[in-house]
């Protein structure tokens, strides 16, 4: 992104953001500053995270069952319209988690692909089996699928090395290519890197005691109250809005930093990846209720069901979804109703947020898509874990997978390479 140096914004910013101590690219070793993360006994913390003695890897796709022909990490067919699952595949028919040993988090489209083996069940998933789900559950293209896989492993803390994650709590023992090395790898979980506060339905971490991961069902409600059954995307840049105004009211810690344009991008899932070619596209209540597990009661309370699914007779998105689609629906939602980029620091101060084409806490409305797509990617970029810097080989190999993954991408959009 042009003139974009989100490190210094945020090395700058640690001062009056304490909580974002600790977060990709910022050198918080100054600060004497210890990371809010999930720890021990906490909700997503390694010790109530589940276990599964028996890991079994994702399902792959058949002759039988090409679906988009992904596998090993490498580009499909690139052409969707097909129904997920396929007819008479059994490898891929819903099977609801054992909660008791197998991991979901706060990401309702892996979890429900988990659900469906098109990810590990237990959930914990390698870099290859993200790249191919996306592809051939959603139609989400190899660019796009490469870089919210890259995503995941730097932001969250899954092992660029092992190339493993965790979609939801602290598995470290089983993601880590060396746990005394590398520390914690909080996965999906972690807060305020892929998730982050203002959440659709979940809560923020400090509201909620530390859960920032399972389905709340009152969220859920007041979204689809905002959307009126309708989750387009004029109607979810407005709730968006309305839960920035909420968090900001109810929480003393809240922080919305640049990673929370992801927000933004995984809210435009509901209308560009989730809606069926059987209902018209149409991004309706049932269809989404669906992928979010939600069940809604007598009383019009919605509570969470036996497990995110993919709805019968369901069929995927024709066009993949690209890493500039994704860009442009980020901004066209902010738009819609624009929020600050910033965080509480007293209990009535709010402070904005200054850096590359962010002024005065906001996205101005001519930016171009690409400059948001090369932020994307600088932010995957300086997010390598820092636990590599001591580690020569693994930290040349981490560095050399990130270019790989990444490189013919920032030479297409014109992004400065962070990476040589």
């Amino acid at each position: 992104m042009k003139n974009a140096v989100v490190s210094s914004l945020l090395v700058s910013g640690a001062a009056a953001f304490p909580w974002v101590a600790m977060q990709p690219g910022v050198d918080s070793s100054i600060l004497r500053l210890k990371p809010r993360q999930q720890v021990g006994e906490g909700p997503g913390g390694p010790d109530t995270c589940p276990f599964n003695a028996n890991h079994e890897g994702a399902r792959p796709v058949t002759d039988e069952y090409p679906y988009n022909n992904a596998k090993d990490g490498i580009p499909g067919n690139g052409k969707g319209g097909y129904q997920v699952p396929a007819p008479g595949d059994t490898a891929h028919q819903f099977e609801a988690p054992d909660y008791s040993k197998d991991i979901r988090g706060p990401c309702p489209g892996l979890n429900a692909a988990a659900n469906h083996h098109f990810l590990a069940h237990d959930g914990i998933v390698t870099f290859n089996e993200l790249v191919d789900a996306q592809q051939n559950v959603y139609n989400v293209g190899y660019d796009l699928a490469t870089l919210l896989a890259l995503l995941g492993l730097t932001l969250t803390d899954g092992d660029i090395v092992t190339q493993k994650l965790s979609i939801g709590c602290d598995a470290t023992s089983r993601t880590s290519f060396n746990p005394l090395l590398t520390g914690s790898e909080p996965g999906l979980d972690g807060h305020n890197k892929f998730e982050a506060d203002t959440s659709l339905t979940r809560n923020d971490f400090f509201t909620g005691d530390g859960d920032n991961f399972r389905f709340n069902g009152t969220l859920f409600g007041m979204m689809n109250d905002a959307c009126d059954g309708n989750f387009n995307r004029e109607n979810l840049g407005h709730y968006r809005a309305d839960r920035w105004r909420q968090s900001k009211m109810e929480n003393p810690n809240f922080y919305f930093g640049p990673l929370s344009l992801l927000l933004f991008g995984a809210a435009s899932f509901l209308y560009e990846l989730m809606p069926s070619g059987t209902r018209g596209y149409a991004p309706d209540l049932e269809t989404i209720s669906s992928f979010f597990n939600a069940v809604q009661q007598d009383d019009g309370t919605w509570v969470a069901g036996e497990g995110e699914k993919i709805p019968d007779n369901w069929t995927n998105r024709v066009e993949p979804y690209s890493n500039s689609d994704v860009t442009r629906e980020i901004l066209a939602m902010y738009l819609v109703e624009p929020v600050l980029f910033g965080g509480n620091t007293g209990p009535d101060s709010f402070d904005t947020l200054n850096f590359g084409n962010i002024q005065d806490g906001k996205l101005p409305v001519g930016l171009d898509a690409a400059d948001t797509s090369c932020l994307l990617y600088q932010l995957a970029t300086q997010s390598v874990p820092s636990y590599l810097n001591g580690v020569i080989t693994p930290t040349v190999e981490a560095l050399s997978f990130v270019a790989k993954q990444i490189g013919p991408e920032l030479d297409n959009l014109g992004c400065p390479r962070p990476l040589t």
